[in-house]
């Protein structure tokens, strides 16, 4: 059985190496956690969010990877896939900084104390269910080496779908 622990009623976080046994939704995380002190792979997870409305889907997914990792103190973000920019989120009563960049490599980090990073690849909201399943599945293989880019692209992830939604447009 995939352990699951709810971010919100609807919006599981499932800690497991495997995609394919579970059904994968708009708002799913999967997590690579691994136990030894070595993490091998580009990234440490996948996360697929509803919708660009930041506040709603990623103050969930930090109050699940806070009760794993422990205390985050900031994430760094692409400013060019969300709707709106704020400079922190509280997370459990705790202050959590929100770095923006330009970048717009389909990535976010997720930092744990001053230096300790987790790298997550981040679906598009307006993925296919079976492409964003197959992305996540990619990332989190230990042995990954690619890029968010060639994930995305080799998944069948299309410009199309990574195209940014006018601000304040509807979630999907």
């Amino acid at each position: 059985m995939i352990p699951t622990i709810p971010l919100l009623p609807t919006i599981p976080v499932r800690l497991l190496a495997d995609t394919g046994r579970e059904p994968i939704l708009p708002g799913t995380a999967v997590l690579r956690m691994e136990t030894t002190s070595r993490r091998t792979g580009t990234f440490d997870g996948a996360w697929w969010p509803r919708s660009r409305d930041l506040e709603s889907q990623l103050s969930g997914l930090l109050a699940v990877l806070t009760a794993r990792l422990g205390p985050l103190a900031r994430v760094g973000l692409d400013a060019g896939a969300w709707d709106e920019r704020p400079g922190h989120l509280v997370v459990d009563g705790r202050t959590v900084r929100i770095d923006w960049s330009a970048v717009g490599d389909d990535t976010m980090i997720v930092t744990r104390g001053d230096q300790d990073h987790f790298m997550f690849l981040v679906i598009p909201p307006r993925t296919a269910p079976s492409l964003a399943r197959a992305a996540m599945a990619m990332a989190v293989r230990d042995d990954n080496d690619a890029s968010a880019e060639r994930i995305l692209a080799a998944t069948g992830v299309t410009p199309a779908d990574r195209t940014p939604v006018l601000p304040g447009a509807p979630g999907w």
